[in-house]
């Protein structure tokens, strides 16, 4: 199965959200190639907050170029087998945590977000991935930083979609 193919089977399984749902799958109907960076209407990428339910808080990205703190997320790559692989894999690489698992029941949230040129518009499909207990976090060349945060801080120093995003995972815990 392609990686298209099963970011619709995602997307159709998805509950909640049902305008943005439907704005991904029919911009993956009308895009073959809307899961690619090189997509220049948009393409769909994958991020993962990274929480520690047992202390209470977020592990967040001071983004390097947006100078934003934001969850771990990025682009899709050839070698990701499925959105959830490529969530788990940006959760990895941009936090430095070894063995990340991702909450059950798939995507936490959807959130599209303009973005420069040449790309236009990001269509996130966001998951949560709980950290081990013992996890040490390492800054990616992607971060400025990188910083846990508990929960009741996050609207000090996020947007509101990270807010969104910690909120519906928290109902899912």
């Amino acid at each position: 199965m392609s990686l298209h193919d099963d970011a619709v089977l995602v997307l159709k399984g998805y509950e909640g959200q049902e305008e943005l749902r439907q704005a991904y799958l029919e911009h993956l109907e009308a895009h073959p190639d809307g899961m690619w960076k090189a997509c220049g209407a948009g393409h769909l990428t994958a991020s993962a907050l990274v929480i520690d339910p047992d202390r209470g808080r977020v592990l967040l990205t001071l983004h390097r170029k947006l100078r934003m703190w934001l969850q771990m997320g990025g682009h899709c790559e050839p070698q990701d087998l499925s959105l959830e692989a490529a969530a788990l894999r940006e959760a990895t690489e941009e936090s430095g945590i070894g063995g990340l698992t991702l909450l059950p029941g798939g995507p936490v949230r959807l959130d599209r977000h303009p973005i420069p040129a040449p790309c236009h518009w990001h269509l996130d499909v966001q998951y949560a991935a709980v950290a081990p207990a013992d996890a040490v976090q390492a800054i990616s060349d992607e971060s400025l930083d990188l910083r846990w945060f508990p929960y009741a801080e996050v609207a000090d120093v996020a947007d509101e979609s990270v807010v969104r995003l910690l909120e519906a995972t928290r109902s899912r815990l």
